[in-house]
This record gives C-alpha cells, structure tokens and sequence, in this order.
C-alpha cells in the first residue's frame, strides 16, 4: 500500500539543515587538537534520564565519564591502528572524542549508573525526587445540605 504525505517546507529546511551539518562534520574538516563529536541518543522514563552512544572497539576503561553541577562529560580514544599499513578505503574514526552535555533535570549523582555491553555505553541519570512526577489526588469536598 502507498502512503501520500503532505509537503511540509518546514521539514525540507530541517533535512537541508542536516545535511549542511553532516557536511561540515568535523569528519571531514577536523584539526588535530579539536576531539570528535560523539554521537548520543537520550530518552527519559519517569525515573531517569538515560543516555546511549557506540563505542565500537573500545573497552570500559578507555571511557572517561564526568558529572559536575549539571555538565555531563563524555571523553575517550579510538587509537590509530594504521602503523605500516597503506588503506585504500579508511572511514572508521580515529582519534580523540568528547561529548559534553548540559543535563537541565535534577539528577541524583550519587545513583548515576553506566554500563557497558557490545560496544554501546549505556549511562542511567536517576533523577531527584523533587523532579520525578508526582501523582495529585483529587479529592471532593463535601457540602452540607440543610432541609
């Protein structure tokens, strides 16, 4: 079945907004000193923030993770493994990446959690009480009738 969708320029500027973006991704225009950007997807539940990012090929302890006022810190290395070999097609990145997030919910930073499983990092923001929803209870008022 074919599906039709409206046109929506708004949603044009964004795509042409991407691509702008990947296009001057440090990837391609990066200096020795500036560190990758590390890619992340975040969602939240009711308990926490929880974020997610690849870390192919690294092990626990090549990251480095930081939580500091409300700056979260990402850093580690993807070594260079091209000593004496001469590519013909190199597309895997190399070197330095960094990710520093600004996190805008209270977040209890003594229960921050990150774990590690097959190459993908997976930190666990809880957050504080005072931030977590909470359920109201409405309650009726009851009214004397007089006869």
């Amino acid at each position: 079945m074919t599906s039709i969708n409206r046109w929506n320029p708004v949603r044009e500027l964004l795509s042409i907004r991407d691509e702008m973006d990947r296009l001057f991704n440090e990837r391609f225009f990066r200096t020795e000193n500036r560190p990758l950007l590390l890619p992340i997807d975040a969602y939240m539940t009711d308990e926490a923030l929880v974020l997610m990012a690849d870390v192919p090929g690294l092990l626990p302890e090549d990251i480095h993770i930081t939580f500091e006022g409300d700056t979260l810190t990402i850093r580690g290395e993807y070594k260079n493994h091209a000593e004496g070999k001469n590519y013909l097609l190199r597309e895997r990145m190399v070197g330095k990446f960094e990710r520093v997030l600004t996190i805008n919910t209270p977040v209890d930073s003594d229960k921050i959690e990150a774990s590690f499983e097959n190459g993908v990092l997976t930190l666990t923001l809880p957050k504080a009480e005072a931030a977590k929803p909470k359920q109201i209870t409405v309650r009726a008022k009851t009214t004397v009738t007089q006869s």
